[in-house]
């Protein structure tokens, strides 16, 4: 069923914030980063860019308070009440996708302030599942921001299925492990087949720390 209106929306994404809050209340957080400023719920270093697989949003964006991000969300329909969520979270942002507005949406965040950091789900919104697609590395190249590749797993989650990838949400009283990486930054004047490695590289590292994530939550 798709949500529509903004009351709607308004009034759903009270509830399910709410509902996510405490549910993240109960659940013990463990932190692996390579980085430490590069911590979104800090504030610390440089604006970056954050490479979030889709399944594992809802970890990001309720692991902590974030206090100057900005995600891409998507103009399809049911991205409206992921964007009512954001919204009532302080989490700015700019709607499109690599399907539909992808230009405007990549202007609009050029121009962002230069200590925004970015969200990213590239492999959204419609897949294939945990792979990335063309946009990022340009982005990086664009505003000079490094690229952070992200893990996460839970000890005990929820799997929803979805048309083309599932939502994790952890269980009550599980562990989380949040993992990245060392930012990765992107010439301003790489050329595309420069970009089109360091894509690869940020495939391969999303899946690394994905499988380490994983790895940790079962040896929990």
């Amino acid at each position: 069923m798709k949500l529509r209106g903004p009351l709607l929306n308004w009034f759903v994404a009270g509830t399910l914030v709410w509902l996510f809050r405490a549910l993240f209340s109960t659940l013990r957080i463990r932190w692996h980063e390579a980085d430490p400023t590069t911590n979104p719920y800090r504030g610390l270093g440089p604006a970056v860019i954050y490479s979030v697989w889709h399944d594992a949003m809802i970890y990001s964006i309720f692991a902590g308070r974030h206090r100057r991000t900005v995600a891409l969300v998507s103009k399809h329909d049911d991205g409206s009440l992921l964007a009512a969520c954001l919204r009532r979270l302080g989490i700015g942002l700019v709607r499109g996708s690599s399907s539909r507005s992808a230009a405007g949406a990549l202007r609009e965040m050029i121009k962002l302030p230069a200590d925004r950091n970015i969200v990213l789900t590239p492999d959204g919104p419609r897949g294939p599942e945990h792979k990335t697609k063309p946009g990022m590395t340009l982005l990086a190249a664009r505003t000079g921001r490094g690229v952070v590749a992200s893990g996460f797993a839970a000890t005990r989650a929820w799997q929803i299925s979805g048309r083309w990838t599932s939502l994790q949400i952890p269980l009550p009283f599980s562990t989380v492990y949040f993992l990245t990486g060392s930012p990765m930054t992107v010439p301003p004047d790489a050329s595309r087949d420069e970009l089109d490695v360091l894509e690869s590289q940020i495939q391969t590292e999303m899946d690394r720390l994905t499988d380490r994530a994983v790895q940790m939550a079962r040896a929990g």
